[in-house]
């Protein structure tokens, strides 16, 4: 197995145990996981803390929620096309904030330095704007079958889409939070009841 191999098949086994016990997970853990001896571990990463970067940086990627909105039939309903994909984008977002929480908790991330610049940590292609823009542009791509019948382009669709969903539920209360499919008919067909 390569390097590359051999870190990515580590970083796939770790990550579950990072989000359930933070930085307190070890090697004996990471070991077990991923089915390998301890020492191997330290010869794919030079050290835990280059391990639970690596595992930061995959779990912020997107490419598993694009994958799975490209995949979407673009023959379905718009209504199920944006239920599918605001599922798979939620389910992003509730696997990058449990890693966060956990590690948070256990002490490894720490309070923003005001002085360093706001997007100083690349995580894929360029950071949390690219990363954005292309979860962006793969809602475009489902909006733009009904392009006709679309009260406003596909692009601003996609973004007020995006900061329904994204926004949204953090702000309701317990028990109060809408369902995928309540966000979904709420965009599409609005608050108020047809007459």
């Amino acid at each position: 197995m390569s390097v590359e191999a051999r870190r990515a098949m580590i970083v796939h086994a770790v990550l579950p145990l990072l989000m359930e016990h933070g930085t307190n997970v070890t090697t004996s853990q990471i070991a077990r996981a991923a089915g390998i001896g301890e020492g191997t571990i330290f010869r794919a990463f030079k050290d835990k803390d280059e391990l639970f970067d690596a595992c930061t940086a995959e779990a912020l990627r997107p490419d598993h929620v694009l994958d799975a909105i490209a995949d979407i039939p673009l023959d379905q309903p718009l209504e199920e096309r944006l239920v599918e994909a605001a599922e798979a984008l939620s389910a992003h977002l509730e696997r990058m904030g449990a890693l966060m929480g956990a590690l948070h908790a256990s002490g490894r991330l720490r309070r923003r330095d005001p002085e360093q610049p706001h997007n100083d940590r690349k995580t894929w292609k360029g950071g949390r704007r690219e990363s954005m823009n292309a979860m962006r542009g793969a809602m475009v791509d489902l909006f733009a079958p009904e392009k006709d019948r679309l009260r406003l382009p596909p692009e601003q669709l996609a973004a007020l889409f995006l900061a329904l969903l994204f926004g949204g539920r953090p702000m309701a209360a317990d028990g109060d939070a809408p369902t995928t499919r309540q966000v979904v008919d709420v965009f599409l067909h609005g608050a108020v009841e047809a007459q």
